[in-house]
C-alpha cells in the first residue's frame, strides 16, 4: 500500500471529519481476504444533506489533490453513498444502512486503524536496510584455522 494512497485516504478521513462525519472507522484490507481494495473509509451521516454534503467534501478535497473517483454511486438517495477510488473506497451510510449491510463484520479480518494511526503509518519511513559486512579478506600468505592465524613461510 502505497505512501500516496495513505496520503489520499488521510485526505478523505479528513473531510470526513470536517463534515462531522459518525462513527468513522478505517479498515486496511488484508491481502489475504480477496478485497478488491486498500482500505475501506466508513461513516454515518444523520440524514440525507449531510450523507451529500460528506461526499461532496471527500469528492472536493481529493479533486484538488488530482484524484477523481472511479465510480460514485447512490448520491442521489444518499442512504449508502459510494465513492470508488481503486485504491481505498469511501462509504457513507445512513445509520439504518450500516446496520443492514454492516460492512465491518463482513470485512472482521481488516484491521481497523484511527486517524492517529493512519497519520503514524503515513509519517513511518521505510525502515534502513541494514548492509551486511563484507567478508573480511584473509590477508596475504594466511591461511585460516580454527581459533588462530597461521603465516606461510616463503
Amino acid at each position: 500500500m502505497s505512501k500516496e494512497t495513505r496520503q489520499q485516504v488521510a485526505l478523505a478521513v479528513g473531510a470526513v471529519e470536517n463534515k462531522k462525519g459518525e462513527e468513522l472507522a478505517i479498515l486496511e484490507m488484508d491481502i489475504a481476504s480477496g478485497a478488491f481494495t486498500d482500505y475501506f473509509i466508513v461513516c454515518t451521516g444523520t440524514n440525507p444533506r449531510q450523507i451529500q454534503a460528506i461526499s461532496d467534501e471527500v469528492q472536493e478535497r481529493l479533486t484538488e489533490a488530482g484524484v477523481r473517483p472511479t465510480s460514485v454511486e447512490g448520491y442521489s438517495q444518499a442512504e449508502w453513498v459510494l465513492l470508488d477510488y481503486v485504491d481505498f473506497v469511501v462509504h457513507v451510510f445512513s445509520e439504518r444502512a450500516r446496520k443492514f449491510y454492516d460492512l465491518e463484520r463482513l470485512w472482521k479480518s481488516a484491521a481497523r486503524l484511527t486517524p492517529a494511526e493512519l497519520a503514524k503509518k503515513r509519517a513511518a519511513k521505510k525502515p534502513v536496510k541494514k548492509s551486511v559486512p563484507a567478508r573480511p579478506l584473509k590477508a596475504r600468505g594466511t591461511t585460516m584455522r580454527k581459533k588462530s592465524t597461521v603465516k606461510k613461510r616463503k
